[in-house]
């Protein structure tokens, strides 16, 4: 794992709980792993203190949570969870899209917040075999949060910000499937394209995606789950 040190500073704890929420999310720390405080500690360069604040903030999220006399675990990523979680996204998903093509409609949307749309979709252009899946996913979430940006409704990123580290781990399971990370940019193009025209079919796309997303998942965890049970 490898995370840079911090600098000493009066939100520390703070500073190393968004550390270690990234590190999380994006499986530095994986499912089931044991959380060693210690060492954590010394990889952060800071005292053992702020960890371990830092660790009582994620069990409250549902990231760490207690293994009896062992401490601390990172959380296992549960298919009925993420299928929950993907339920609410969809709603808000398509909300966002929904309110950020009648803005659009509306012409009330900064030409700028166009055209950080466009770039995103540009990026993700360039990607290929190759291209590692924690930078899919930072682009992914990316698209997402920008799409929010433009519905103008700050509520709905407010909303869903808890659930993020939880949605970011679980896009691994996916977004390294060729085919369907494919699928989820062209998704992607069409519900921007939808959007910029102002149209009110973006709202459907978006819904329709984060649905598709979450059952992609919650197969893959299920089936994950079935194999380790009968090895």
């Amino acid at each position: 794992m490898s995370m840079e040190l911090i600098d000493q500073s009066p939100i520390l704890v703070d500073r190393v709980y968004d550390r270690l929420r990234q590190a999380i999310a994006l499986a530095d720390l994986a499912p089931g792993e044991r959380i060693r405080q210690a060492e954590l500690a010394e990889r952060l360069g800071v005292s053992r203190q702020p960890v371990s604040h830092a660790l009582q903030l994620l069990k409250r999220d549902g990231l760490v949570e207690e293994t009896g006399r062992k401490g601390l675990k990172v959380t296992e990523i549960d298919p009925v969870h993420l299928r929950q979680i993907y339920q609410v996204r969809a709603a808000l998903d398509g909300l966002a899209a929904g309110l950020a093509a009648a803005r659009v409609a509306e012409g009330t949307v900064p030409e700028a917040e166009l055209r950080r749309l466009a770039a995103i979709l540009k990026q993700a252009e360039r990607f290929d075999g190759d291209t590692p899946v924690a930078e899919r996913i930072s682009l992914d979430v990316a698209f997402h949060n920008q799409v929010i940006v433009l519905s103008g409704n700050r509520r709905i990123a407010e909303t869903l910000e808890p659930q993020f580290s939880h949605m970011t781990r679980s896009m691994r399971l996916v977004l390294d499937i060729g085919g369907f990370r494919e699928t989820a940019w062209e998704q992607h193009r069409e519900i921007a394209r939808l959007i910029e025209a102002g149209d009110k079919a973006a709202e459907e796309a978006a819904r329709a995606h984060a649905e598709n997303a979450g059952r992609e998942t919650e197969a893959r965890l299920t089936a994950g789950r079935t194999l380790r049970n009968t090895a």
